[in-house]
């Protein structure tokens, strides 16, 4: 499960839950959300997994949007937005 593993990297990096929403789904309330049983689509849920793989303190990834996920290999089309 997603939570999960937000909950362990919120823990080992000591970030807030709001501060990671933001970064890493330009959403504030993704964390909260999952914690109210939100299931992300898997497109998203790949896209948070990959921030986190690749996060470390000195350097954070951008955040996912159609322009960075495509220049990660992520499959964006008919993303029309961001969001």
């Amino acid at each position: 499960m997603l939570i999960r593993t937000v909950e362990q990297f919120l823990r080992q990096h000591d970030m807030a839950a709001t501060k990671f929403g933001r970064l890493a789904a330009h959403d504030p309330r993704f964390v909260l959300d999952l914690r109210m049983g939100r299931t992300p689509r898997p497109g998203t849920e790949k896209r948070v997994r990959q921030w986190m793989e690749d996060y470390s303190p000195d350097r954070i990834p951008p955040a996912f949007d159609a322009r960075t996920a495509g220049t990660m290999g992520y499959d964006v089309k008919g993303f029309a937005h961001a969001y």
